[in-house]
């Protein structure tokens, strides 16, 4: 049993016990253990704020990408090491372990190769400058800066190092230093990332910090120039949302929560055609990567009656090729859930939604760990499916919905779910997509647009592109993260300054 510590004011840290145990899914059994009762959480932040903070701002763009690629080059040269933490600590096959460390890394390399782009400045202009007076001389000019507080990033359990770097990437290229607090069950691989950063020196004081374990009195904390990134569920978010401090000083706050993604396929899909066979294949694995446990993963199936039944029984039989079991056996396709917590969570949810919509498919599960089979359900009730609609159940689960194949019904049918993350179109039709695509976008975040001209070239429907922005509204949060240099804004104030037009270019470049 091994004891997690915080890196708190460059310092690892220990809490009083209690402990809270993390598990190995696998076996069900204890590995490590944590605890932040006690620490000082307070200081922490003022240590972001006073020694942190001025490090990075003093630093350019390119200086600060400089900092990020040598972050990503660490992570990659721990690939390995960092996939068997992730195997032990979460039960994750090798390819979803690689695609949680290499989208770390990846996201990690993109913002370095904005910073680098940016250049030798500290901040950057927003746009020309404004006449708004009969004299010329006197202009007024929108700048960005970044805040002077500290970047609270508080992270979901199913990417431990995907949601620490992606954020990190961005907040650090914007000038502003970081406290991550992992999702506690799998917070041991966010721990390692961390270990390997320090160890090969690249951390200035007080830009990275890591709470491992319960947020305790944290947000008390907060002040006017800090910000708030949350991913998780929509309750913890209107909780941090409304937490006193938060609201006294206008903190603002970015999250990205439950989301009932969906799939629409049109009419002109045809069985056996490329797209067709292109969407079996990217539900089945949307189903199983991960064990299901994805924020973009595809709830929601809509598919016209015609073909209902075949995207049905081509479904089964993949997902009945899935051998469940021992991550570490090279033949296994789904690991376990995350830990006991999250197998109880979708063992309920799986009971509930089986009240609601028929189990058509049911994945055999070995006994022990914390696992459980892929499961397919089929609903006819469409826009009255409220369960379906409602909930959503985080594990290798999805639901099928026929429906008439109208674009009108399918805007309907994806805007039900009250907001989502990703949402994926499979047709060739130009006049329905549009429909479609202009109908759904006020309701998700990204559109995946499949069509057979792109049919072997996608990069699918769950993997977030740094250069495009992860968010969506309502029920998903009503945030938006990364998208380029639209993921370092967030960290940033605009401030208008007017002033004499050789005063302002002489100060302001």
């Amino acid at each position: 049993m091994i004891t997690l510590s915080s890196y708190l004011r460059d310092t690892w840290q220990s809490g009083q016990d209690p402990q809270t145990p993390l598990y190995d899914p696998t076996h069900k059994t204890a590995i490590a253990q944590t605890s932040t009762r006690g620490l000082d959480l307070a200081s922490a932040l003022q240590h972001a704020r006073t020694v942190g903070g001025p490090t990075l701002r003093a630093m350019t763009f390119a200086q600060r990408g400089d900092l990020l690629n040598k972050l990503s080059a660490a992570i990659h040269g721990a690939r390995d090491a960092l996939i068997d933490v992730s195997r032990q600590n979460m039960g994750t096959t090798r390819s979803d372990a690689k695609f949680d460390i290499d989208g770390a890394a990846g996201t990690l390399a993109f913002y370095a190769n904005l910073g680098k782009t940016l250049g030798d400045r500290t901040f950057l202009l927003d746009g020309e400058a404004i006449r708004f007076s009969r004299s010329a001389r006197f202009l007024g000019q929108h700048i960005l800066t970044p805040k002077v507080g500290v970047a609270i990033h508080i992270n979901a359990f199913n990417f431990p190092a995907w949601n620490l770097c992606e954020k990190l990437a961005t907040a650090i290229l914007a000038g502003v230093p970081v406290l991550a607090k992992p999702g506690t069950a799998t917070a041991w691989l966010s721990v390692k990332i961390v270990e390997l950063w320090l160890e090969q020196g690249l951390l200035p004081a007080g830009v990275v910090q890591l709470l491992v374990g319960s947020a305790g009195d944290l947000l008390d904390h907060v002040g006017p120039q800090d910000a708030i990134v949350f991913t998780g569920s929509g309750a913890t978010g209107q909780t941090i949302r409304q937490h006193p401090a938060v609201i006294a000083n206008s903190v603002p706050v970015n999250v990205e929560a439950d989301s009932l993604n969906a799939c629409v396929l049109a009419p002109d899909v045809a069985e056996g055609s490329d797209l067709f066979n292109m969407a079996v294949a990217e539900i089945a694995r949307e189903i199983t990567q991960k064990a299901g446990q994805k924020c973009t993963a595809i709830r929601r199936i809509f598919v016209p009656h015609e073909q209902a039944e075949a995207l049905k029984a081509e479904l089964v039989a993949r997902l009945g090729d899935i051998l469940v079991g021992d991550p570490a056996e090279d033949r296994t396709n789904l690991g376990p859930l995350a830990g006991p917590s999250q197998q109880r969570d979708v063992i309920a949810g799986v009971a509930e939604l089986s009240k609601h919509a028929e189990n058509v498919f049911a994945g055999k599960a070995p006994e022990g760990g914390c696992f459980i089979g892929p499961q397919l359900f089929w609903s006819n009730a469409g826009l009255d499916a409220a369960y379906v609609h409602d909930h959503e159940v985080f594990g290798p689960v999805a639901t099928v919905l026929p429906y008439d194949g109208s674009a009108e019904l399918a805007v309907q049918l994806v805007a039900r779910g009250g907001g989502s993350l990703a949402t994926s179109v499979y047709s060739d039709d130009a006049a329905w997509s549009r429909t479609v695509l202009l109908g759904i976008a006020p309701w998700t975040g990204r559109v995946y647009w499949a069509s057979s001209k792109v049919f072997d070239q996608g990069t699918g429907h769950g993997a977030v592109m740094p250069a495009l922005v992860h968010g969506g509204p309502g029920k998903a949060g009503g945030g938006e993260e990364l998208g380029g240099e639209r993921g370092l804004r967030f960290y940033w104030q605009r401030t208008a300054v007017q002033g004499d037009v050789q005063m302002l270019k002489a100060v302001l470049g």
